[in-house]
């Protein structure tokens, strides 16, 4: 009599699992901003995606394009990091500075990184393998080619 009672039990504990499972599935789901198939991003293209003009927060590093979004509270609007939304980040990470002028402008190209001393290589290393561990890469980010200028 006991085994049934044992039975029942954990069939209804797994049956409250798999239905609180669904139901927060279709909560995440509604509230997820739209996927955004990895691609090829630019500066420009790039620039929209920090958190103000589009809800997504996607930061370069590297030459690769990580979703942050989840993250917003430091790269988001208000956030420590929100200077990097939107941007290639590798400058800023390299030199562990917030400052604007670590930035490259959106009309220029991609910074090569070349002058970087050995420690800030090693800073940004270590900040990519941070990003590589926590975040999705959605892309990579490219230099505009001519024929995409308007």
């Amino acid at each position: 009599m006991w085994y049934t009672i044992i039975f029942v039990v954990i069939v209804a504990i797994l049956l409250k699992n798999i239905f609180t499972e669904v139901k927060t599935a279709s909560v995440q789901s509604a509230d997820t901003p739209e996927v955004v198939e990895e691609g090829k991003f630019t500066p420009k293209t790039l620039a929209k995606y920090n958190g103000k003009d589009d809800k997504r927060i996607f930061i370069a590093v590297k030459g690769r394009v990580f979703d942050v979004t989840a993250g917003a509270a430091f790269y988001g609007p208000g956030g420590p990091y929100e200077n990097f939304s939107g941007r290639d980040a590798s400058r800023g990470l390299a030199k562990n500075s917030f400052e604007l002028d670590c930035l490259t402008p959106l009309d220029k190209p991609i910074d090569t990184l070349s002058d970087l001393t050995k420690e800030e290589v090693e800073s940004l290393e270590n900040w990519e393998e941070h990003f590589e561990n926590k975040y999705r890469v959605v892309g990579v980010l490219e230099n505009e080619q001519p024929d995409e200028k308007i």
